[in-house]
């Protein structure tokens, strides 16, 4: 495709940001939002346009993006009378940006495909500051074909751009990614708790660990709010609980048990059960520090 036409569902930070990229390299984008407006008027501003529904989005554009916060929004969006998959026409193409099930990913590329359209899972990995520069870290997955013609826009969005695979692969890397991450992130919340209670200054500790070989970029995110109040990783409490449920429901699927998920997931899910979701994860440190001893 040269220049296809975008519809873009889903307009949050990331989103928002995403939009904002392609319309600053000369794609036409029609957008779909839900309850903040705030993206959907800043992509009017810069030219784009607004459809009624996900079936008018498919019927007017080339490609449709979702950038969707969980699977149950991504369906809500594909079926139904006014859903994308009853305005695709052969030949389209459909990417999911957003952390979705694999096995819902699967179904609905198997849906599509019998449409004659493709379906691509291709989580983010990085920030919206970096999606308004095109430098997101683009995980995608689904029919090799499809990918290549969509390669073109994707490198628009993204740095680095890996094609992993038959459909859900994507979805499953990202999975597999972000309970990483997140466990590194609660292990490193708790250590700072823990030294707040043995009587040792965080940036000591941090000292000490950082030296050897436990470094981390994810260490260093949350050093940085333990110690100075940064907040460098804008990746809510709620969604992480969502991300590290998704990889224990992933596993299960696979007939596997995840062992190491277990502590991360009870953690996240307690602190959102409990009134933290909308803090960032560097906050947890917050969070562990005030109830080490509960």
């Amino acid at each position: 495709m040269d220049k296809p036409t975008i519809g873009f569902i889903g307009l949050g930070l990331m989103g928002s940001a995403m939009v904002e990229c392609l319309q600053k390299n000369g794609f036409a984008v029609t957008v779909l939002g839900n309850r903040n407006r705030a993206g959907i008027e800043a992509a009017l501003a810069r030219g784009g346009s607004e459809a009624g529904s996900a079936r008018e989005i498919a019927e007017r554009c080339d490609m449709v993006m979702l950038c969707m916060g969980t699977s149950a929004h991504v369906e809500a969006r594909v079926y139904g009378d006014d859903g994308v998959l009853a305005g695709l026409r052969p030949g389209q193409i459909v990417i999911d940006f957003g952390t979705s099930l694999p096995g819902s990913t699967q179904k609905i590329a198997a849906e599509m495909a019998a449409k004659g359209a493709a379906y691509l899972d291709a989580p983010l990995g990085r920030t919206p500051a970096h999606a308004v520069d095109g430098l997101l870290n683009i995980m995608c997955a689904g029919d090799s074909a499809a990918y290549e013609r969509a390669k073109p826009v994707l490198d628009v969005l993204g740095e680095n751009v890996f094609h992993l695979g038959d459909s859900g692969a994507g979805h499953s890397v990202k999975l597999i990614n972000n309970f990483f991450g997140m466990t590194t992130a609660m292990a490193m919340a708790e250590a700072f708790a823990m030294a707040d209670a043995a009587g040792i200054e965080r940036d000591t500790l941090y000292g000490v660990m950082s030296a050897g070989p436990l470094r981390s970029g994810m260490m260093d995110f949350i050093r940085n709010y333990a110690a100075e109040g940064k907040v460098d990783l804008a990746f809510s409490v709620a969604n992480a609980a969502k991300d590290v449920g998704y990889y224990r429901s992933m596993a299960e699927g696979l007939g596997a048990r995840s062992r190491m998920s277990g502590a991360a997931d009870a953690l996240l899910s307690e602190a959102r059960d409990g009134g933290f979701g909308d803090k960032m994860v560097p906050e947890m440190v917050d969070y562990l520090s005030q109830r080490l001893k509960d």
